[in-house]
């Protein structure tokens, strides 16, 4: 079954989550945390795009950003996946897919929906049971 083309934002602005494969963690201690956040920087600044949100969760991350038309959003993630998989697959002298084959992405058209979706991310670890509500202690979050 072919693959469909993913929507595309007149905001260039959109939510992303990545997953783990096979459910598995794509963190496992604070490093990874770490090292995940100096990938992201680093291509953030390489392909001039914004973070507005972000949150690492242990199996998977939500991002909403905005990229600018001289770079396509596949390619930042490419990068982005490709680089932390090979860091993660050395580390744990283990082979194979990290992520959960291509990612998510919801383009993000209007203000609304755009506090909707900045609202969910932050309150991720909140309905996961690991702080009481967003910002009172989860280092891994963008709030």
């Amino acid at each position: 079954m072919p693959r469909h083309s993913r929507k595309k934002a007149s905001t260039q602005t959109y939510h992303v989550v990545i997953k783990g494969a096979d459910r598995q963690l794509l963190f496992e201690e604070t490093k990874d945390y770490i090292k995940y956040l100096d990938i992201l920087e680093y291509y953030k600044e390489k392909f001039s795009f914004n973070i507005y949100a972000y949150c690492l969760m242990s199996n998977h991350v939500h991002l909403l950003i905005h990229h600018p038309d001289t770079v396509s959003l596949e390619s930042i993630f490419r990068h982005i996946n490709t680089t932390y998989a090979t860091w993660f697959n050395l580390k744990y002298k283990r082979t194979g897919f990290v992520q959960d084959g291509r990612y998510f992405s919801e383009p993000v058209e209007d203000s609304r929906y755009l506090l909707t979706v900045v609202k969910y991310i932050h309150y991720n670890p909140t309905k996961a049971g690991l702080e009481h509500s967003p910002g009172m202690g989860y280092p891994w979050s963008s709030y």
